[in-house]
């Protein structure tokens, strides 16, 4: 009979190295998964690892239904339309200043006759508007616009969701299934979120713009009561209270102020029964436009103010965004929301507190708009982050040679433009938000950003190797991340997600 090794033989040493090794991971897991005390670890035992597969995915509404309500309310519209169907647009020659009033009343011509026909057909659509389908909406969550590129951008948005212990279920709406990343959806449904194509319920050659896309996901998806957000839009604080805020439960309605002044024609309050003759009373000193890259709807309480909104922006192109802005800044659907309700003299609620703008570390160019948490009346506290200038994304800031993926094209990324106003931070790899900005407002997003993009390029359906190398060379270098992967921790349920440490 051969020998067998001894108990103090190199192999049975290393073979009990290995044991003991194993009950050291097994027991830290352990006390991560168990503890309530802070940990290092940041992803193995994130919100967002937590929640996957925790949140219920949102009821399938009937599309049959829904695309009944859509066809009635296009008949309606395709009935009445405004006068003239085309408005030419102009922009203000004022040198970028704000158009004095003079300019503002002769900047759209509209003949009086045409006022008229559009006002009697105005009052038309609003008295057959359909009524509330009731059974049709249920619950509350998120709506969030995606498609084409602006998937990656909401990638981000819909991580930073999850990682910041958002519970909401979640739509996400495109197009069409021509503006679908394949095998994304199917991602999404472990994290409480689905996808929704507008082509399943409507006609989508019939919207030109992709501003008319936002008013047809809220009217279409399953929510009675929504908060919508764009698909550039990262949310900074958790928005899984709003709903119960004394905001949106006195009114039903939240919207959020913009920059800009407005300067719609003085034709519009008559056309939309505001007024009954011709009014300077939009353009007045102290009326903000609204920007509607978050926004809060109960479509019950408001039902015929969407419907009415949804009008506008079926006319949106060719005639109402014109008459609203008049070729100043915000020309789009964002102000069709409150005309809706104005015109209907219906309540509603704009956040108080004037946004902030973010720029980039240590320049004057802007990020996004900072919009403030609805919750709080008195007080400014930040939730969400309009990201319409800098669009937070993965592959828009680290990808190198995408421009010429022929599967999956973008840009030129941040990190291959020098013309970037983000090119110097990715490049020199320090923060692009000055932490001096944001600690007065009590929040430190970026790390958590970049953890969402991490995500994208790592362990998503735009996985790449070098796309992820580089977003993780940024974190290590940017913020003292560490990251530890193996087969031990795929062994002991991690799969392929990556443990990331703090120095």
């Amino acid at each position: 009979m051969a020998n067998s090794p001894g108990p103090g033989s190199p192999r049975q040493q290393a073979l009990l190295l290995v044991g003991w090794i194993l009950l050291l991971i097994l027991g830290l897991r352990a006390t991560q998964f168990f503890s309530t005390t802070p940990t290092h670890f940041l992803t193995c035992d994130s919100p967002r690892d937590r929640l996957a597969k925790s949140v219920p995915l949102p009821r399938e509404a009937s599309v049959v239904l829904l695309s009944q309500t859509w066809n009635q309310l296009q008949s309606i519209f395709d009935t009445y339309p405004p006068h003239p169907l085309t408005l030419r647009q102009k922009k203000f020659d004022t040198g970028g200043n704000f158009p004095d009033i003079e300019s503002i009343r002769n900047q759209t011509e509209i003949t009086e006759d045409d006022a008229n026909e559009s006002r009697a057909n105005h009052v038309e659509v609003t008295k057959q508007l359909v009524p509330f389908p009731k059974g049709l909406y249920s619950g509350r969550g998120i709506v969030m616009l995606a498609g084409g590129r602006y998937s990656g951008y909401a990638s981000t948005g819909l991580g930073m969701l999850r990682e910041i212990g958002c519970t909401l279920p979640v739509e996400v709406w495109m197009k069409d299934k021509q503006e679908e990343k394949p095998g994304w959806c199917e991602e999404l449904k472990d994290e409480g979120m689905v996808c929704r194509r507008l082509s399943d319920y409507m006609d989508v050659s019939k919207l030109e713009h992709g501003y008319q896309l936002k008013i047809n996901s809220i009217l279409l998806s399953s929510f009675e009561q929504v908060l919508f957000l764009d698909g550039d839009n990262v949310p900074v604080r958790n928005p899984d209270g709003i709903f119960d805020s004394k905001s949106f439960t006195d009114t039903g309605v939240v919207l959020w102020s913009d920059y800009w002044r407005h300067s719609g024609s003085p034709v519009l309050p008559y056309i939309l029964g505001i007024t009954g003759e011709a009014s300077e009373i939009l353009i007045q000193e102290e009326n903000k436009t609204v920007e509607s890259g978050q926004l809060m709807w109960d479509k019950k309480r408001h039902w015929k103010a969407l419907c009415l909104a949804t009008y506008y922006n079926y006319y949106g192109p060719q005639h109402y965004y014109t008459l609203i802005s008049q070729g100043w800044a915000g020309w789009g659907d964002k102000d069709t929301f409150p005309m809706a309700l104005k015109s209907l003299r219906q309540e509603y609620y704009t956040v108080p507190h004037a946004l902030k703008t973010l720029f980039v570390n240590g320049t004057s160019h802007g990020i996004g708009m900072l919009q403030a948490d609805p919750t709080n009346q008195t007080g400014y506290e930040p939730m969400f982050l309009h990201s319409n200038v800098v669009k937070w994304g993965a592959r828009a800031f680290m990808c190198v040679g995408c421009a010429s993926d022929p599967i999956d094209p973008v840009a030129l990324s941040a990190l291959e433009n020098q013309d970037s106003s983000i090119y110097k931070p990715l490049k020199e790899h320090y923060r692009i938000f000055k932490v001096e900005d944001m600690e007065p407002m009590g929040i430190d997003p970026e790390p958590l950003i970049w953890k969402s993009m991490e995500h994208t390029a790592c362990r998503s359906v735009w996985k790449n190797d070098s796309l992820c190398v580089r977003t993780r060379e940024h974190m290590e270098k940017t913020f003292g991340h560490q990251f530890r992967v193996g087969r031990v921790a795929g062994f002991l349920g991690y799969g392929d997600r990556v443990c990331i440490f703090n120095q």
